[in-house]
């Protein structure tokens, strides 16, 4: 990832001369344009063979919007006219991401309502709505059939990339049922899950019980498969989590003797598809790392796009068709740390992952479908000239749009998290990680003097409305977005759990010989 230095200056000379040529007649041929090709477009009727479902955590449509103009003025240009390669997709639609229980809602509900075609509360995975969250009990018989597994169990391949860990909630959905997202191991687990026989998440994943299970597993959270006090092959000061003392990798491979194992990026770069049969690649014990950070790995991590392309290689191999859910799990974690940056640049390659998938395969016969499962608090706003820095200051480079206390203010902007500065700063500690860099001057307002901080550093945090330790979800509709089998079908506003059943409409329900 190109990291962001000088991009004041670098654009300093776009207020004129890349909009020179954009008279009367421009914009009249490009809508002209615009109607001849949809026009043109013709839905795709045929059963698909594969279907790849993406979902940008966290990617809201200011994500997107914020990120395609952050992509085209790193490609030089003003940054507006440029499109993310997932916007060029032909038919859209936007999804209401509610939970039965919130308002604005949390991945697990939200995934779970995309994977099984019911919607449910926040916090459980595949479990039916009247199962209460974080009772083992309880949970008893609410189970909610995944398309993953009816992949699975209709012969396809199957494959889960994620660059948060594989068993988070929103990969966790595709294939695991709890009633509690965080029980992704079984330290995790609480007493009365154990007594009443409820299954951590890894170990689901691991022991998963329809078809033979997924070909590709590609994501963060070694530690989770692992024995406490087993040291990770990367970190000498991280150990496994599991209590129950089994090495969940070793089962994998019992399991799976042809299969192979990859925690690093030499190891995931001699990977050799055709000869493959299935990979299990965990990359960190934990989360995998930003996009912007990657390079600073000490074992070396594969991109998402990376990752994308060795699970389609690896899954084209079946004949009978494959499924795929590709997850940027990170943009997530970036608004929540209220660091557009990072957030922005993740979206950039988890875009690029998709312009892979769509290369690689045909609209003949696959489903493509990019979404988000909710949204986040950021902002744009502040009457900024055409081509300004998306992170920069709200104006234009040297002459910065002024508040009603004379101060200049950035173009992005959360309504609430860790970003905020005022009075009371010090009560909402943010990450440490990504120190707040708005200087120590203030105003009567409380909000600081940005005139000389540089608000494109990576390490920036914009500034937020309301105080909080981690900025919250947003409850606004997502995009949808599609290509291939069925895709005219999405259209509209759809409740999200809709998106289910548009992809068993492309398979056809998977019939037999599909």
């Amino acid at each position: 990832m190109v990291r962001i230095i000088g991009l004041v200056v670098l654009l300093a000379g776009f207020s004129t001369s890349a909009v020179a040529q954009e008279d009367s007649d421009y914009w009249r041929r490009l809508g002209e344009r615009a109607v001849r090709d949809a026009e043109r477009l013709k839905p795709v009727t045929r059963p698909a063979k594969k279907v790849i479902l993406f979902v940008g955590d966290g990617m809201g449509v200011s994500t997107v919007t914020a990120a395609r103009i952050l992509q085209g003025q790193l490609d030089g240009g003003p940054g507006e006219e440029n499109l993310l390669s997932f916007e060029k997709l032909p038919f859209t639609a936007l999804s209401k991401t509610y939970n039965t229980n919130l308002q604005t809602p949390d991945s697990a509900g939200t995934m779970t309502a995309m994977m099984t075609g019911v919607k449910t509360r926040a916090g459980v995975i595949s479990m039916g709505p009247l199962a209460p969250r974080g009772n083992c009990a309880g949970s008893k018989g609410r189970e909610l059939v995944t398309f993953l597994e009816l992949a699975e169990q209709a012969g396809w391949a199957t494959g889960i990339v994620s660059t948060a860990t594989v068993t988070h909630a929103t990969p966790g959905a595709t294939y695991a049922h709890v009633p509690e997202r965080y029980w992704e191991d079984d330290g995790d687990l609480t007493a009365e899950a154990i007594a009443n026989g409820c299954l951590d998440i890894a170990r689901q994943l691991v022991e998963f019980p329809r078809g033979d299970g997924p070909e590709v597993v590609l994501g963060g959270g070694r530690a989770n498969f692992l024995p406490v006090g087993t040291v990770d092959p990367e970190y000498a000061e991280s150990r496994g989590e599991r209590r129950d003392e089994r090495n969940l990798i070793e089962a994998w491979q019992d399991r799976y003797p042809k299969g192979t194992y990859v925690w690093n990026l030499a190891q995931f770069q001699k990977i050799r598809p055709r000869r493959t049969e299935r990979v299990l690649g965990l990359f960190e014990p934990r989360m995998m790392r930003y996009e912007a950070d990657r390079s600073e790995d000490l074992a070396g991590e594969p991109s998402l796009a990376e990752m994308t392309k060795l699970a389609i290689a690896v899954l084209e191999r079946d004949p009978e068709g494959f499924f795929l859910m590709v997850e940027g799990g990170r943009i997530d974690h970036g608004h929540h740390a209220g660091n557009a940056y990072r957030a922005l640049t993740d979206t950039i390659a988890f875009a690029d992952a998709v312009a892979v998938a769509a290369r690689m395969t045909s609209s003949k016969d696959t489903l493509i479908i990019v979404t988000a499962d909710h949204s986040h608090t950021l902002t744009i706003s502040g009457y900024a000239r055409r081509g300004n820095p998306i992170l920069g200051k709200a104006g234009t480079p040297g002459s910065p749009l002024l508040d009603a206390m004379g101060l200049p203010y950035t173009t992005l902007s959360y309504a609430n998290g860790p970003g905020y500065v005022g009075a009371s700063s010090s009560q909402a500690a943010g990450p440490k990680r990504y120190p707040h860099r708005a200087g120590s001057i203030e105003s009567s307002t409380g909000r600081p003097d940005i005139t000389d901080v540089d608000t494109t550093d990576a390490n920036y945090l914009q500034e937020a409305t309301v105080p909080l330790a981690s900025e919250t979800h947003a409850g606004e509709d997502v995009p949808v977005y599609a290509s291939g089998p069925s895709a005219h079908l999405v259209r509209g506003v759809i409740e999200q759990n809709v998106i289910f059943h548009l992809m068993m409409a492309s398979v056809h329900g998977f019939k037999k010989g599909n």
